[in-house]
C-alpha cells in the first residue's frame, strides 16, 4: 500500500492549507452564486414563456364560438405559435413536430386540476418546457366555466441551458482566477508567520553549536513571543550553568596539575628514602619488614598516580605532543613486554616487521596499560596480536577471564572508573585506560573494548598508516 505524498515543512503545509481554503471558498461562493443565478434564470424564462402562451390564448378566446369547430381550434393554435397542440373532445389541431413530447402525465394533470400546469423534461439531449392549460369561458356576469378546450405548448430551453452552462464556466473561471492571489497571499502570510519560527530555529542551532550568547529579540504579544521569552530564559540558564561548569572544570584541572607538580619534589625525596629503606628491609624484624614493604609499595603507587595525573593534565591543557620517529611496531611491543617481565606471561604473535611513524614512548604507555589491565583483571592466557593492513596497524590484547559486563563497557575508558567498587586498593590508578585512549587519539587512532570470541575481554588499538606528520596538525612535534 503506497502512501500519498504529503507536503513536508511548516511553510509548505501552511501554503497548501491557505491556498486550499481560499480556492475552495471562492469556488463554493462562485458555485453558489451560479446556482442561484441558474435557478432564477430558469424560473424567469419559464414564467415568461408561460405568460406569453396564456396572453395569446386570452387574446383569441373572446372571439371563439362555442362549441368550437376545427377552424376555431386552428385559429387558436396559430395564435399560440409553433409546437402547439389544441384539443377539444375528439378534435385536435397540431402544429410542429415537437408536440409529440407532450406527456400523458401533463394532460392528466391539466384535466384533473383544471388549471395551468408546467413540466420540464429532457428529450434528445435537450431540455424542454411543456405548458398545458384549459381554456375557460367568462360569462357576462363574470362567472367562469370550462370550455373543454385544452392548449399544450412545447418550448425549447436549449438557450437557457447554454446560459446556465456559461454561468458554470464563469464559476470555474472565478475559482481559477482566485488561485494566483491565494498563492501570493499565502506566501506573504507564511513569511510573516514563519519568520519568528525561523529565528527560533537559527537561535537553537547557534546554541547547539556552542554560541551560548545567542538571544532572540522579543516583539509582539502572541504565543510565539511567549515561546521566544522561554527560549531566551532557557539560553540564559544554560549559559549560566555552562559557565559555572567550565569554571569548575578549569579549577579542578588546575588543582590536579598544581597538586601533581607540587608533589613531584617531596615524592622524589620520599622515593630516595624508600629505596634506602628497601635495601635495609632484609635485616629487619618481620613486622617492621612488612611495614617497610607496604610503605615501598604505596610510595611507588603514589608516584605512578602523580605521573598519571600530570599526563592527564597535559591532555586537558592541550600541551601533549608527539615526538615522531620511524618505529618497528612489533619490536616496540616486544620491548614493552620484556621491560616489564611479561614475556613469559603473555603470548605475543606478530608480523616480522611493521614500520610506522609514531611516538615510541606513548605507544609503550598504551601497550603497557592494555596488557597490564589484562594481567590484573583477566585470566591466562593473555594474548597480544599485532597485525597490519594498508590502512591501519592493529594491536589486539585479549584475556581468558570473565570478560567485561555489559554495564561496564560504556565506562571502561572513564577516568578513575573501576568495575568493582570494592577493589579500591588495586595497583592501578584508574587512569590507565583513559590515558591509553588519549594517546591513541593523539596519533589519530582509537582504542575500543569488547568481549573476545571465547570469553574474556578484548581491547583493540588502531593506528592509521596514512597520517602525514607534515600536515601541520596540532599535537605533532617532529
Amino acid at each position: 500500500m503506497t502512501r500519498r505524498p504529503r507536503p513536508r515543512g511548516l511553510r509548505a503545509r501552511l501554503l497548501v492549507a491557505f491556498v486550499l481554503v481560499t480556492v475552495l471558498g471562492a469556488a463554493a461562493a462562485a458555485w453558489s452564486s451560479a446556482g442561484s443565478a441558474r435557478t432564477a434564470l430558469v424560473t424567469s424564462t419559464q414564467q415568461r414563456l408561460t405568460e406569453a402562451v396564456t396572453g395569446r390564448i386570452e387574446a383569441v378566446v373572446p372571439e371563439l364560438r362555442y362549441p368550437p369547430d376545427r377552424a376555431a381550434l386552428d385559429r387558436l393554435r396559430a395564435a399560440v405559435g409553433s409546437n402547439t397542440l389544441v384539443t377539444y373532445e375528439d378534435m385536435r389541431s397540431v402544429g410542429g413536430a415537437d408536440t409529440g413530447l407532450v406527456t400523458r402525465e401533463l394532460r392528466a394533470a391539466v384535466r384533473s386540476r383544471n388549471a395551468l400546469v408546467t413540466q420540464r423534461i429532457t428529450a434528445g439531449g435537450r431540455p424542454w418546457l411543456l405548458i398545458g392549460t384549459p381554456v375557460t369561458i367568462t360569462a357576462p356576469d363574470g362567472a367562469r366555466s370550462p370550455s373543454g378546450i385544452e392548449v399544450y405548448a412545447v418550448r425549447d430551453l436549449a438557450g437557457v441551458e447554454r446560459q446556465t452552462d456559461g454561468l458554470t464556466r464563469s464559476a470555474v473561471s472565478t475559482a481559477a482566477l482566485a488561485l494566483p492571489p491565494a498563492v501570493l497571499l499565502a506566501l506573504l502570510a507564511s513569511r510573516s508567520v514563519l519568520r519568528p519560527v525561523r529565528d527560533l530555529r537559527d537561535t537553537a542551532r547557534r546554541l547547539a553549536a556552542g554560541d551560548l550568547g545567542a538571544r532572540l529579540p522579543v516583539q509582539g504579544a502572541d504565543e510565539l513571543t511567549e515561546l521566544t521569552v522561554t527560549v531566551n530564559e532557557m539560553a540564559e540558564s544554560l549559559q549560566t550553568s555552562m559557565t559555572a561548569m567550565r569554571r569548575m572544570q578549569t579549577d579542578a584541572r588546575r588543582f590536579a596539575a598544581d597538586v601533581s607538580h607540587e608533589l613531584r619534589t617531596p615524592l622524589s625525596t620520599l622515593t630516595a628514602v624508600v629505596e634506602v629503606l628497601a635495601t635495609a628491609a632484609d635485616g629487619m624484624e618481620a613486622d617492621a619488614r612488612e611495614s617497610a614493604e607496604l610503605a615501598i609499595t604505596e610510595t611507588h603507587r603514589l608516584v605512578r598516580l602523580v605521573e598519571d595525573l600530570m599526563e592527564v593534565s597535559r591532555f586537558d591543557a592541550g600541551t601533549a605532543r608527539l615526538r615522531l620517529e620511524d618505529v618497528d611496531v612489533t619490536g616496540a611491543v616486544r620491548d614493552c613486554l620484556r621491560a616489564r617481565g611479561w614475556l613469559e606471561e603473555i603470548e605475543l604473535t606478530a608480523a616480522e616487521e611493521i614500520v610506522l611513524r609514531l611516538d615510541r614512548r606513548r605507544l609503550d604507555v598504551v601497550v603497557a596499560n592494555l596488557a597490564g589491565n589484562a594481567l590484573r583483571h583477566g585470566e591466562p592466557p593473555v594474548r597480544v596480536h599485532v597485525s597490519a593492513s594498508r590502512e591501519q596497524v592493529r594491536i589486539e590484547v585479549t584475556d581468558s577471564g570473565p570478560g567485561l559486563p555489559a554495564d561496564v563497557l560504556p565506562h571502561v575508558f572513564d577516568r578513575f572508573y573501576k568495575a568493582d567498587a570494592v577493589r579500591t586498593r588495586t595497583p592501578g590508578s584508574g587512569l590507565g585506560l583513559a590515558i591509553a585512549l588519549e594517546n591513541a587519539r593523539l596519533h589519530g587512532g582509537d582504542v575500543t573494548a569488547g568481549r573476545a570470541e571465547g570469553g574474556g575481554a578484548r581491547f583493540v588499538l588502531r593506528l592509521p598508516r596514512d597520517r602525514d606528520p607534515e600536515d601541520g596538525r596540532a599535537g605533532w612535534d617532529v
